[in-house]
């Protein structure tokens, strides 16, 4: 953050200010973007090699992908003269792509576990003398479709904020999470049914969980 401040505010005053202090064969502004690019890059590479934690590897791909090519490259002020320069990205892409892996699977392995935890917690409410919520007049697990439904579209979200490219893949990767949780929640459902008829509140539970259907479709 540092880095990408500093590089921002003294490129923007090399354009402003020095630039017109030298001839035009100087390519005085390509110098200092070169010079400031090639130092960034040469630390980001350094931090990609180093061992990072997940939230890392996230803030360092949000830099690649989306901070240092958007926020900076794109600024009003210096989006013309760095375009004239031509500067490459902060990480080689066989780096960068071993980057995007390590965040996909830590990702795809994070939710998946919350989406179990979630369903085990659900299955622990079943066996509970307790009548499920109403919403709306209507028996409700609602907590069980929200959290998973939220879960999904949050780590998709996340991953399209660093690129629409990781955004598909963990989406693609998502998809195939989906069918497994709800075929476990389903093998648990019909389990209740037919081990817990006489369960005090049975049919609101039946319900409840039915009425989850239309939330997961």
């Amino acid at each position: 953050l540092h880095m990408g401040k500093t590089m921002k505010e003294d490129l923007t005053v090399v354009v402003k200010y020095i630039k017109q202090l030298y001839p035009p064969e100087f390519n005085v502004f390509s110098t200092y973007a070169e010079l400031y690019h090639n130092y960034f890059a040469s630390q980001a590479k350094k931090n990609a090699e180093s061992h990072l934690e997940d939230k890392d590897i996230y803030l360092l791909l949000s830099w690649v992908h989306n901070i240092y090519p958007k926020d900076m490259r794109k600024d009003h002020v210096l989006a013309e003269e760095l375009e004239k320069v031509k500067l490459g990205s902060l990480l080689p892409s066989s780096l960068s792509k071993e980057l995007e892996k390590k965040y996909l699977d830590s990702e795809e392995a994070t939710i998946k576990s919350s989406l179990s935890k979630c369903l085990d917690k659900e299955i622990q409410r079943w066996k509970e003398d307790k009548e499920p919520e109403k919403l709306n007049g209507h028996f409700q697990s609602e907590l069980l479709a929200i959290f998973v439904i939220q879960s999904m579209y949050s780590g998709q979200k996340r991953a399209k904020d660093i690129s629409a490219a990781v955004g598909e893949e963990l989406s693609r990767r998502l998809w195939q999470e989906l069918p497994a949780f709800l075929k476990s929640y389903k093998d648990a459902f019909e389990d209740f049914k037919e081990k817990s008829k006489k369960h005090r509140y049975y049919k609101p539970i039946l319900i409840a969980n039915i009425n989850n259907c239309w939330n997961f479709r």
